[in-house]
C-alpha cells in the first residue's frame, strides 16, 4: 500500500460516539468491525500477542447497555484498546516479548489498566513489544510495507492502530519507543511529560513513560486524560494535566527546529520533505527559528546531541540489576542482543551513571531556557522512514538497530518533555512523521498546537 497523509483516514472513536447515544450504532457493532479488520490483517501485520474476542464481546455488550441507558462511564466507554505487552493485565498474560517470561500470568492490573477499565474501555488484547522493550524485534510488520519494521519497542501498538484494528493503543517509551513507531506507521501519538501517566509496576527506569497511539488527537488525548484523572501520574509526580475534553487547536506564535542527532542520518529526500514542511509553516505566518538564530537554541542542539549517550548510560545502569536476576533465574531466556546489552551495561560504574544524570539535568535546563523564545520545538520524529527489516538475512543478527534508531528521540526522552507525533509527511509512499516538543507539563498546550498545525497543513 502507498501512504498519503492527505487521504488516509484511520479508525477513530470520538466521531462514533454520537451514534451510540442515538442508538444508531453500538459498541458491540463497533467491536465487530475491529475484529473483522483483525481477522483480515493480523496474519500479515501480527500486531497482537494474544487477544480474546469472547471476552471483548461480553464487555462491549455491557457498554452498549450503559450507552442505551444514558449512563456511559466516560467518553471512551466501549472503546476497544490494545495494551503493550510490557504492562500487567489481569485478564491476559504479560510475556514482554521474552522467552524468559513465556507463560507469565501475574493476574493483576497495572494502575493504568485499572483506570481504563473504570472508564469502560475494552481491553482487546496485548500488543507485541520488542524483547523487554529493548532492541530484539518481535514478529510485527509495518502495515504499509510488510518488508519494513513498524518500529520499536511499541511495535504492535503502532501497527494495530495504523492497520485500523483498534482506534487507540497504549505504548511505552524509554528512548524512542512511542514516537518513532508512530512516525514509521503514520500514527498520532503522545509521549507525556515524564511521569504523566501512572506506570504501576514499571517504575524501575527513570525514563520509562507510558503514552497513547491513536488516529486522532481527540482519541489520543481522551485516553490519556481518562487514565491520569483517575490514577494521577507516577508516585510523587503531578501527572498529565489539562482539560477533560481534547484541547482545542491553538496557533503557535513561534517555533524552533531541533535537528537532533538524527539529522545527519536522514536522506536528501527526507530532509527536503522536512524543510518543505517548515516553509509551509512559515507561510502560515508562524516564524521558525534555527540553531543559528539564537545562542540558546544552539546550546540546546549541542547538548541534545548527547541524548543517545545519556539514555544508554542511564537506562543501561538502571536495568542492569533486574536483567542480571533474569539471566540467573532463566539461563538462555534472553536473546543474544539482550545479553550483549547487559554485558555493556556491566561496564558502567556509579560514577558513569552520575555523570549521565548530570548531563541529563543540563539538557533539561537548556530546554527550559528556550521557553521564552518559542512555544514549542519541531523535529523529525525519526531519522527517516521505516527501514527494511528481514530477520532471515545473513547479517540480521549483526544489525544493532533492527527497529530503527532513537537518534531523533533520545534527547527529548532524557529531557522528560511532552512530544506529539504529527503524521503529515510521506516519503517513498511511507509515513514520515514529525514531532512537536513542548515544555514539561505543557502536554495540553503542545497537543493544541499540534492539532492546529495538522489541520492547517
Amino acid at each position: 500500500m502507498t501512504y498519503d497523509p492527505h487521504t488516509f483516514q484511520g479508525l477513530t472513536w470520538h466521531d462514533a460516539v454520537p451514534a451510540f447515544a442515538e442508538e444508531r450504532d453500538t459498541p458491540r457493532a463497533y467491536l465487530e468491525r475491529c475484529l473483522e479488520t483483525i481477522a483480515e490483517k493480523e496474519p500479515t501485520v501480527r500486531a497482537f500477542v494474544v487477544q480474546d474476542g469472547a471476552f471483548a464481546r461480553s464487555h462491549a455488550d455491557a457498554s452498549a447497555a450503559r450507552w442505551k441507558a444514558g449512563r456511559p462511564l466516560s467518553p471512551i466507554d466501549g472503546m476497544p484498546i490494545g495494551i503493550k505487552d510490557l504492562i500487567e493485565t489481569k485478564d491476559f498474560p504479560t510475556q514482554m516479548g521474552c522467552a524468559a517470561y513465556a507463560g507469565n500470568f501475574p493476574r493483576r492490573d497495572s494502575a493504568m489498566i485499572q483506570a481504563l477499565k473504570q472508564a469502560g474501555t475494552i481491553i482487546l488484547g496485548k500488543t507485541v513489544t520488542t524483547e523487554l522493550g529493548q532492541s530484539e524485534p518481535g514478529p510485527t510488520t509495518n502495515p504499509w510495507d510488510a518488508t519494513r519494521t513498524p518500529g520499536g519497542s511499541s511495535s504492535g501498538t503502532a501497527a494495530a492502530v495504523a492497520a485500523g484494528m483498534v482506534p487507540a493503543a497504549i505504548g511505552t517509551q524509554v528512548g524512542g519507543s512511542i514516537i518513532r513507531p508512530a512516525a514509521f506507521c503514520g500514527n498520532i501519538a503522545l509521549k507525556p511529560t515524564q511521569g504523566g501517566i501512572h506506570r504501576g509496576e514499571r517504575q524501575g527506569s527513570s525514563q520509562s513513560t507510558a503514552g497513547v497511539h491513536a488516529n486522532s488527537y481527540e482519541d489520543m488525548w481522551q485516553v490519556g486524560i481518562e487514565i491520569a484523572s483517575r490514577t494521577g501520574g507516577d508516585p510523587g509526580m503531578l501527572g498529565l494535566m489539562g482539560p477533560m475534553t481534547p484541547p482545542q487547536p491553538v496557533r503557535p506564535e513561534r517555533l524552533a527546529v531541533l535537528e537532533t542527532e538524527g539529522w545527519g542520518q536522514m536522506r536528501d529526500s527526507e530532509r527536503e520533505a522536512f524543510e518543505a514542511l517548515l516553509e509551509r509553516i512559515r507561510k502560515l505566518g508562524v516564524p521558525v527559528l534555527r540553531r543559528a538564530d539564537h545562542p540558546w537554541i544552539e546550546a540546546l542542539e549541542r547538548i541534545a546531541a548527547q541524548g543517545k549517550a545519556v539514555t544508554n548510560a542511564v537506562v543501561g545502569f538502571e536495568n542492569r540489576w533486574g536483567l542480571l536476576n533474569l539471566e540467573e533465574t532463566h539461563p538462555g531466556g534472553m536473546s543474544a542482543r539482550a545479553v550483549a546489552r547487559l554485558r555493556i551495561s556491566e561496564a558502567l560504574s556509579v560514577q558513569d551513571y552520575r555523570a549521565a544524570l548530570a548531563v541529563r539535568e543540563e539538557m533539561r535546563a537548556a530546554m527550559a531556557r528556550v521557553a521564552p523564545l518559542v512555544d514549542a520545538l519541531i523535529a523529525p520524529a525519526s531519522p527517516g522512514i521505516a527501514p527494511v527489516w528481514d530477520p532471515t538475512a545473513p547479517d540480521a543478527a549483526r544489525n544493532p538497530r533492527p527497529t530503527g534508531d532513537v537518534a531523533c528521540n533520545a534527547a527529548t526522552s532524557a529531557m522528560g518533555t511532552p512530544c506529539v507525533t504529527l503524521p503529515v509527511l510521506a516519503v517513498d509512499g511511507m509515513p514520515f512523521g514529525v514531532q512537536l516538543v513542548g515544555q514539561m507539563h505543557q502536554d495540553a498546550r503542545v497537543t493544541a498546537m499540534a492539532r492546529w498545525l495538522h489541520a492547517s497543513l
